[in-house]
């Protein structure tokens, strides 16, 4: 059950145990019907105004106003029997007082009850109802802030979950594109290949099939990886890979590594940022060669993809998602990229991550 339905029903069970005392004392002082009546609108706008939505309205004040001039008037008329209304006027300024932060307004509304002892006829009040009322209104004060936080806590908690899916679907998808979408970049390569040695009747076409197959079997692994959120990725193996791929389509291949143990983080950064380079070599140039530097200095992690061969751009959005992908990892980790293109053809990528160490995180 709801919270705002809990609030309601405490709300209406309350007002109908008011209800039952003043009812009686109508009754006794033969005013019950037109009591009655009374009474029925002042609940209604009693509830409507503490039921609305919690905010710094002028337009609640109006129903106070008259919740007030209910509550007073009438005294006169009804008499004693009329003292419990005290309590729900008592609420409602309660109410307000914590939407407006006011001490004042919680003094004044304690003595609502209270200031009837002052009345010049005792007869014309109930002195018992008139000290039990501000009570009564504390009382309601607690069970609807009690609702309203429920209902807050309940509306954060819907909005964490929320926030985890998107994360979730944010990551799945990112993890899919930079991981599967290597492999099968590789993977056409590799069956364009072997089609061409097959063609020539080259020797090598059984080596290279049987190559691709196992990259058929490491994009099943990967998709079984990014589905489970799973994080295996080996920088040094990756290296390799990306040499043994390049070489194997006729790219020159340079691979330069100076720097100590990475933390897993990092790492994993920089493995799906060769992929990302690899994959821009294959895709998007006539690559002859190709240079990959991992150095450090400073606490700081440079990888570098230089190659030659860069096709002229065709439109903007031929980038595609990748290196927003990946900026998003790197940033991340407070590191950022950089990506520059010459005239000659010339392209270099490049990737800064910020070295964290477990150690150095704690302190």
């Amino acid at each position: 059950m709801s919270s705002t339905w809990v609030g309601g029903a405490g709300l209406v069970a309350g007002c109908v145990g008011l209800a039952v005392p003043i009812q009686i004392g109508l009754a006794e002082a033969g005013m019950l019907v037109e009591g009655s009546i009374t009474l029925l609108v002042l609940l209604t706008l009693h509830g409507k105004f503490v039921m609305e939505t919690p905010a710094r309205r002028a337009g609640s004040w109006w129903l106070v106003a008259i919740q007030a001039w209910l509550t007073y008037l009438p005294l006169t008329v009804f008499g004693a029997a009329w003292t419990p209304v005290c309590g729900l006027l008592v609420g409602a300024l309660l109410i307000v007082a914590a939407r407006i932060r006011s001490i004042v307004l919680v003094v004044l509304a304690l003595c609502c009850g209270l200031v009837l002892l002052a009345a010049p006829e005792r007869s014309s009040i109930d002195p018992i109802w008139a000290v039990v009322s501000p009570l009564l209104g504390v009382l309601e004060y607690a069970l609807v802030t009690l609702a309203l936080r429920a209902r807050k806590l309940a509306d954060a908690r819907t909005e964490v979950m929320r926030r985890a899916v998107v994360l979730e679907r944010r990551r799945f998808t990112r993890d899919l594109h930079d991981l599967v979408g290597h492999r099968l970049t590789v993977l056409v390569l590799k069956a364009q290949l072997v089609q061409r040695l097959v063609a020539e009747g080259d020797k090598r076409a059984q080596e290279e099939a049987s190559e691709t197959v196992e990259l058929l079997r490491s994009l099943s692994a990967d998709v079984r990886a990014v589905a489970h959120g799973l994080r295996g990725s080996s920088l040094a193996a990756e290296l390799g890979s990306a040499r043994s791929l390049l070489e194997s389509v006729q790219v020159r291949c340079q691979v330069r590594v100076a720097c100590r143990d990475l933390p897993r983080d990092v790492e994993e950064a920089l493995t799906h940022s060769l992929r990302e380079g690899v994959t821009n070599v294959l895709r998007h140039a006539e690559a002859r060669q190709c240079t990959i530097h991992l150095l450090e200095r400073d606490q700081m992690v440079r990888l570098t993809i230089r190659n030659d061969g860069v096709r002229p751009p065709r439109r903007p959005g031929d980038a595609g998602q990748g290196l927003a992908n990946l900026a998003e990892r790197v940033e991340e980790l407070g590191g950022w990229l950089e990506a520059t293109s010459s005239r000659s053809g010339q392209f270099a990528f490049t990737v800064y991550v910020p070295r964290r160490d477990n150690h150095s995180s704690a302190q």
